[in-house]
């Protein structure tokens, strides 16, 4: 009788361990190149890479999930190509949805990008940095989709907004580098709005892949999303 119990004991301990783990378990998070669809000035060969580098920094240093580092993933995906492409024997390619390590792809597009110098005092613009104006600022929109590795359903999605000035605005502290062909960004509005964009996308995917999306941190972001919309909507104007 004495054994049974000590066996029951033993396995309640043991499942309570598993279950406590699992409850623990971070997410495993795999982050793709960025893609641009506007004219921003700064938008240049490898920009995309250095915006997935930084969010991949970003994301790391929260100590909230398990990231898939940026060359190890695109190796994965050179490989499940190959394998998709037919010159590979099926038993042996990669298959679609596998990818080890990562339950979730973040895909992130620049959607919007404003850089204006108002206020006179001679300014000028060159390569995107602006100077010399009394005023510039830098407004920048990314669309986030947080994309299911097994499935391929788009698991989340949201539009991240940053507006920055010359005078300096806060956002947050950015533990990621700030390198590559954005350097010369680093202390401009221009790379202001970025790094808050980056700051942003990182705590928003810690409140709904770590908090959950029924938390209550996901409020302030259907807020913020809520007076978006209702902004796009005043400055839509229809013909009568």
């Amino acid at each position: 009788m004495r054994i049974k119990a000590l066996l029951l004991f033993l396995f309640l301990v043991s499942f309570s361990l598993v279950s406590e783990g699992l409850a623990q378990e971070k997410p495993r998070i795999g982050v793709l190149r960025f893609t641009n669809n506007t004219y921003a000035t700064w938008w240049r060969g490898g920009v995309g890479t250095d915006l997935q580098d930084m969010l991949i920094s970003e994301l790391a240093s929260t100590n909230s999930f398990r990231v898939l580092e940026r060359n190890e993933l695109d190796a994965v995906i050179r490989e499940q190509d190959l394998g998709a492409s037919g010159r590979i024997n099926p038993g042996t390619r990669s298959k679609l949805g596998k990818i080890t390590g990562a339950k979730y792809l973040v895909a992130a597009t620049v959607s919007a990008f404003e850089h204006n110098t108002s206020g006179g005092g001679g300014g000028i613009s060159y390569g995107g940095i602006s100077l010399g104006g009394k005023q510039d600022k830098a407004y920048m929109a990314v669309d986030l989709k947080v994309i299911d590795v097994q499935t391929g359903e788009i698991y989340d999605a949201r539009t991240v907004e940053a507006t920055s000035k010359s005078s300096g605005i806060s956002v947050g502290v950015y533990r990621g580098g700030f390198g590559g062909h954005l350097n010369q960004y680093k202390d401009t509005p221009v790379g202001k709005a970025i790094r808050a964009c980056v700051i942003e996308i990182a705590e928003y995917l810690e409140c709904s892949l770590v908090e959950g999306k029924n938390s209550g941190c996901m409020d302030e972001y259907n807020q913020k999303d809520r007076k978006r919309r209702e902004k796009t909507k005043e400055s839509i104007k229809l013909d009568d």
